[in-house]
């Protein structure tokens, strides 16, 4: 646990101070506060109508419930904060906002997303966001758009395409993530610590967009653990994939987490012709670990660092105390 440094901008530093305390379930001075039910003067009932107040740099705290909407994130410097009784871990969220537009209905994959974080310095807290379309069709529950963006303690449920990580530099931290196919896709820097990836059907967890030589961006899993989801009672022992290739050159790292026999020994599949990706892994541990039968694999004597994935001046951005 790496405490703030003091060179940290001001809004970042309430972040943190609000962070250091077991729960949170009260606003902090000057949040636009959302609350579903009994709405007090000055509240809002939905999380979208508090969103239309916004300039940028503000603090949205939102009470218990489940808001049916989707929200659009469309200024700078905006985070969320949701009431938990437990900040450290997603198992005590308590504000879901769920929806169930798929891409190819209703205009793409950003356009379809239940939380749409298209600016950059977006942080989210303690959230769960849900696209509860299912099978059949690709169906976004959360679209990170933008770059320096934080999710922190926060659950995102879906089936197909999950989560668009698609920005610039990214952060989750003890997140919970579901799906089956492509459930973490997209072209960011992004990295994953501490997260929970939860399969609930057949195929591949990332589907990274990697596509020039000179983009420097890896997907890196860091410390985290492949779980079969509660949600289904199927047999998927093997029948999950690593990732495969949405454009050519995806750049996918595992390291130092918990890879369980529902990993295919072959590791990656194919997407995109022709690709060449670099898939590679360090440190892992469990049943699905052993990549002596791994495809599309390029091996890697050390573990990424932080500062590769996100900048040097990844402390600036992110929350450290997650």
């Amino acid at each position: 646990m790496i405490n703030a440094s003091c060179l940290l901008p001001c809004y970042l530093l309430l972040w943190v101070s609000l962070t250091f305390a077991a729960s949170r379930t009260s606003p902090p001075d000057g949040a636009v506060v959302v609350r579903q039910s009994d709405t007090e003067s000055g509240e809002y009932s939905t999380i979208s109508a508090a969103v239309t107040t916004l300039s940028g740099g503000e603090t949205i705290f939102i009470y218990p419930g489940t808001y049916n909407e989707q929200v659009s994130i469309g200024v700078a410097n905006v985070t969320m904060l949701c009431y938990t009784e437990d900040t450290s871990t997603y198992k005590s969220n308590v504000v879901t906002i769920t929806n169930n537009l798929n891409a190819q209905d209703n205009g793409g994959n950003d356009a379809c997303a239940t939380l749409r974080a298209e600016k950059d310095g977006f942080n989210l807290y303690n959230c769960i966001v849900e696209n509860t379309y299912g099978k059949g069709k690709q169906a976004t529950a959360v679209a990170a758009r933008g770059n320096k963006q934080g999710f922190y303690g926060s659950n995102f449920t879906g089936y197909q395409d999950t989560l668009l990580a698609d920005g610039g530099y990214q952060y989750y931290s003890n997140c919970y993530i579901e799906g089956a196919v492509d459930y973490i896709y997209g072209d960011s820097s992004a990295w994953f610590g501490e997260c929970t990836l939860a399969s609930n059907g057949g195929g591949a967890i990332t589907a990274n967009s990697r596509e020039e030589a000179s983009d420097s961006s890896y997907y890196v899993i860091d410390s985290s653990v492949v779980v079969q989801a509660n949600s289904t009672t199927s047999d998927l022992t093997e029948k999950v994939y690593l990732g495969r290739p949405w454009r050519a050159l995806a750049r996918v790292v595992f390291q130092n987490s918990e890879l369980p026999d529902l990993i295919n020994p072959q590791g990656y599949t194919t997407l995109a012709a022709n690709a060449t990706p670099i898939f590679s892994e360090y440190g892992n541990t469990g049943a699905g670990s052993d990549t002596s039968e791994r495809l599309y694999y390029t091996p890697t004597s050390a573990a990424i660092s932080k500062s590769s994935v996100l900048g040097s001046d990844w402390k600036s951005w992110t929350d450290t105390t997650y």
